[in-house]
């Protein structure tokens, strides 16, 4: 029985589901959000408080003050109650509700950017404000999620060596692209030891993280206004791009068989899905990462009407393929 005194102490790294039934392929899906702050965040957050501590930036007296579309708030927020830190979570309108509340729950304060700058979106107008925040008072420390390389240093230890645990014939890797912490960690591991395992990032329409048009995303999580500076696409092997309906469709197949994933998970699922069904065989030893659960996602993902609201036709179309339906076609784009 563990006991444990902090809540960095727990986190569950060896919970797979066999997502068979739900995609037609062999998919096994690494599951991350059984710890208490809900996300694969977990990681990057406490290796980022780590190394600031131990470089001096951060000490007592200290704020902690980050951007985050949600996840990585209540990773921090946790971290910052069970440390004595002040923590300000720096996030926009398409964060969850319930992420807010939670973040505020554990002591920490929210602050909500309600217009994208013009060029970087939402994005770029979160890291505008922290940076002027930083610039007026320096117990203000910014850990810098996209491009602190405490990031994809998290999962190069942790992430990476666990899926190659329990899969010592892994062929492809999935994994969802936000900051590209996750996807470097794991894609350099892998490059190092000379695994012949296929990445597969996943990203969102509407995404520019490997270029493109940026448009309108309301799912919080994956994707990015701006170019992740800790991406190098060298290191990845396909990029396939899942709209947004087809994330929702996907969290609800789930959920119709029991399993209430977030909406992170849902776009890695359908393009894992649609890379498989043009790609896999079936002897395909096949590996997703999942990076959180559905609750935070009731009020969006989940609500009846919402799907309807934010994507109009396109959702009635396939409004009734949710829990029936295939996963969705997903794009399948070289890496640029």
């Amino acid at each position: 029985m563990p006991v444990i005194s902090v809540p960095t102490d727990f986190n569950e790294e060896e919970l797979y589901v066999d997502l068979r039934q739900v995609v037609g392929h062999g998919l096994f899906l690494k599951c991350e959000g059984f710890n208490f702050a809900g996300s694969i965040k977990l990681k990057a957050a406490s290796e980022m408080v780590r190394a600031a501590e131990r470089e001096g930036r951060l000490g007592p007296g200290s704020t902690l003050v980050e951007s985050s579309s949600g996840n990585l708030g209540v990773a921090l927020s946790m971290i910052a109650a069970s440390r004595g830190y002040r923590f300000l979570c720096v996030t926009d309108s398409r964060c969850n509700p319930q992420t807010r509340r939670v973040i505020e729950a554990l002591g920490s304060r929210v602050h909500v950017i309600s217009e994208p700058d013009p060029h970087g979106g939402f994005l770029g107008a979160r890291i505008s404000y922290v940076r002027a925040l930083c610039a007026t008072d320096p117990r203000y420390v910014w850990l810098d999620q996209y491009t602190n390389e405490a990031n994809w240093q998290a999962h190069y230890r942790t992430t990476a060596p666990a899926v190659a645990r329990q899969f010592p014939r892994l062929d492809v890797l999935f994994v969802g692209v936000g900051t590209s912490g996750t996807l470097m960690g794991c894609a350099q591991w892998f490059w190092e030891r000379r695994r012949r395992v296929r990445i597969v990032a996943v990203d969102s329409v509407g995404s520019v993280a490997f270029g493109g048009a940026p448009g309108r995303r309301m799912i919080p999580g994956l994707g990015t206004s701006v170019t992740p500076a800790l991406l190098d696409a060298s290191y990845v092997d396909d990029v396939v791009r899942v709209e947004e309906i087809d994330t929702v469709r996907a969290c609800h197949r789930m959920a119709r068989r029991g399993f209430l994933f977030g909406g992170s998970t849902g776009t890695v699922v359908s393009g894992a899905g649609a890379w498989l069904a043009r790609n896999g065989s079936p002897d395909t030893t096949a590996v997703a990462i999942s990076p959180d659960l559905g609750e935070r996602y009731l009020d969006t993902v989940y609500r009846p009407g919402w799907p309807l609201e934010q994507y109009g036709e396109a959702a009635l179309e396939r409004e009734e393929e949710f829990g029936t339906g295939g996963l969705g076609t997903g794009e399948l784009a070289a890496p640029v």
